[in-house]
């Protein structure tokens, strides 16, 4: 009997840059590819602060006249990356199986309200991890809020 699986994938899960991000999810696609074949209709969600932090944080490094775009732009650009990637490699594992199934990616958006409580204490670590010595750095010159995360080094928050 067919079932609707919904899959969570956490950014995290999806490595730290292109090259791991994109063995990642070929390696997803034959799991959910499986799925599909025993007849399941899969729907799939997936996390994005890794990758949002890196192109907030990392392409400024690398050049000092970058404006970094916001969070919400940030967010939806990661999104459709990670979101292409993951339909196309499972298009392909599909199609290499014999199963003519169509992938979409869509990209989605939520309105949170400005006078939200949690805003006053940030817990989402984005971005790469940094050393102490940069994120004190990061909070001098952005202002911006930061946790140790996980005795991996430092993360943003928002």
């Amino acid at each position: 009997m067919s079932k609707r699986i919904v899959i969570a994938l956490g950014g995290n899960a999806l490595g730290s840059n292109l090259e791991e991000q994109m063995k990642a999810v070929k390696n997803t696609a034959v799991a959910i590819a499986d799925l599909i074949e025993e007849g399941n209709e899969i729907v799939i969600a997936h996390g994005n602060g890794p990758q949002v932090g890196m192109i907030q944080n990392e392409f400024a490094k690398e050049h000092e006249d970058y404006t970094a775009a916001p969070m919400s732009v940030c967010s939806a650009m990661s999104q459709g990356y990670i979101g292409y990637d993951l339909q196309n490699a499972l298009r392909e594992e599909l199609l290499d199986r014999g199963i003519q199934k169509d992938c979409a990616t869509m990209l989605t958006q939520v309105e949170v309200s400005p006078d939200d409580p949690a805003f006053k204490n940030p817990t989402k670590p984005i971005g790469s991890f940094m050393t102490k010595e940069e994120a004190d750095e990061l909070v001098r010159e952005k202002g911006y809020k930061v946790i140790e995360d996980s005795g991996r080094g430092y993360r943003r928050v928002v």
